[in-house]
């Protein structure tokens, strides 16, 4: 495994991958490339997280920015924070999903928005060409710590006009959690508190950075949280990433709706009380265009990629936004996942329809999205793709990332891997069976 660089962040393994030495480079380019002024720093809760942020401190300071400390705290909480504090810029150092090994800078702009392609490729050509400016001694940046910037987050999530939090109180929900001892371990529950949840059962909120499960919440690692709702006789469970942007439901019944269902169903809460379009990406599941109909409004695509579903959102003036890992960007409040307003925004729905969990998710379609992916070799995997477009070009054929072939009972995305020999396909119908077959006709014909 090589240091793995772009404009999503830079990641690697602590101690052989992602070292002091590039650490620095990456967040002193950072700097630079901000030719000064304030940053906002947080992490989640991983064992390398404290030693990471004194590195990244003093690189910044080194380039003449000012840096605010906010701790351990959700990558939506230093977003916020980049825009209350009117900074240049934020970091977070999180491998969000990945192991407790990992470790990453993500950057953010002055928007608080993650860098798109262009911003991306300036900082890493200022770190490749070393070109960094250092200032003088005299130059140097100040450092603060904010410890009040979650309750900051908290109160502007409280603030949202179709939030209130006497209605949720009134409704007394029971809610479980897990938060793989992350960042959204003391956040995700001091939330449901000011809300006026009646009861929160937790699981894993020590923000220690040991995780006890794989940290991303997909269904093979939330057993625990499935287990933990039907015995705790919990109305609705949570669990999300180590970082809290990503958010996973479970109902009354211990069933995980699986993520590209809190997506929808916040689409649903939004959209019933405010018309306009929404936007995901291309490899996210068909209900939100049902969602987004129900309403008769139309549901954009954009490539994969939370910056991309930003520029697609912006674009089209969306009211609410997402990707079907659980990550739910709702624009009132900033351009990025998060988990914790997703969570209100469910919570609100729940109280307002006065439904259970499993009721408001039987309400929706049922879909079912299989991935695979398939060793190219020495193939050239643009002719592959090329192969995929001729080949059903009667279908409804999307090339904004990769290939996408929408069919009338189902869809197939297929994109190539930049690091590795392979040929990445996912695809969705209304079982399993039926995904698996729509992916293996376009394999037997083309791959």
């Amino acid at each position: 495994m090589s240091l793995m660089v772009s404009i999503s962040g830079i990641r690697g393994i602590f101690g052989t991958d992602l070292t002091p030495q590039n650490l620095t480079l990456y967040a002193s380019a950072f700097g630079s490339w901000l030719g000064g002024g304030k940053v906002v720093v947080g992490r989640d809760s991983r064992t390398t997280g404290a030693l990471c942020e004194r590195i990244v401190t003093a690189a910044l300071q080194a380039t003449g920015c000012d840096v605010v400390q906010l701790g351990i705290v959700p990558t939506p909480t230093v977003a916020m924070g980049v825009l209350q504090h009117k900074a240049s810029g934020g970091i977070i150092i999180s491998a969000s999903h990945n192991p407790a090994e990992w470790n990453a800078l993500k950057l953010l702009n002055s928007k608080s928005e993650f860098l798109d392609a262009s911003q991306g490729d300036q900082v890493i050509r200022i770190a490749r060409n070393h070109q960094i400016s250092y200032r003088d001694y005299n130059e140097i940046g100040q450092v603060w710590c904010d410890e009040t910037m979650l309750e900051s987050h908290i109160d502007a999530i409280l603030h949202l006009p179709y939030i209130d939090p006497e209605k949720i109180a009134r409704a007394g929900f029971h809610v479980a959690v897990d938060a793989v001892n992350g960042a959204g371990s003391i956040a995700l529950p001091r939330m449901l508190q000011r809300l006026g949840v009646k009861q929160v059962t937790k699981i894993h909120c020590v923000p220690d950075g040991h995780f006890p499960h794989d940290p991303e919440p997909l269904p093979e690692h939330l057993a625990e949280i499935c287990d933990l709702v039907t015995s705790s006789g919990s109305d609705i469970g949570f669990a999300t990433d180590p970082d809290a942007d990503r958010l996973a439901i479970v109902d009354e019944h211990g069933r995980l709706l699986g993520e590209e269902y809190t997506q929808a169903i916040a689409f649903d809460f939004v959209l019933k009380k405010n018309a306009g379009p929404v936007a995901t990406n291309l490899s996210s599941s068909r209900v939100t265009d049902d969602i987004a109909g129900k309403y008769g409004q139309t549901c954009h695509r954009s490539a994969v990629g939370e910056i991309n579903v930003v520029k697609e959102m912006q674009r089209v003036g969306a009211v609410i936004g997402g990707e079907g890992n659980g990550g739910v960007i709702n624009p009132d409040l900033h351009y990025g996942r998060d988990a914790l307003v997703g969570a209100a925004m469910i919570l609100q729905h729940l109280a307002e329809e006065g439904k259970t969990t499993s009721e408001m998710r039987d309400d929706m379609p049922d879909y079912v999205i299989t991935k695979s992916k398939v060793k190219i070799g020495n193939l050239n995997p643009d002719a592959i793709l090329k192969s995929v477009i001729e080949e059903y070009s009667g279908e409804k054929i999307n090339t904004t990332d990769g290939v996408k072939i929408d069919f009338p009972d189902g869809w197939v995305h297929l994109r190539k891997s930049n690091t590795e020999p392979i040929i990445r396909i996912y695809s969705e119908a209304r079982s399993a069976e039926q995904a698996d077959k729509l992916a293996e006709g376009i394999k037997a014909k083309v791959i």
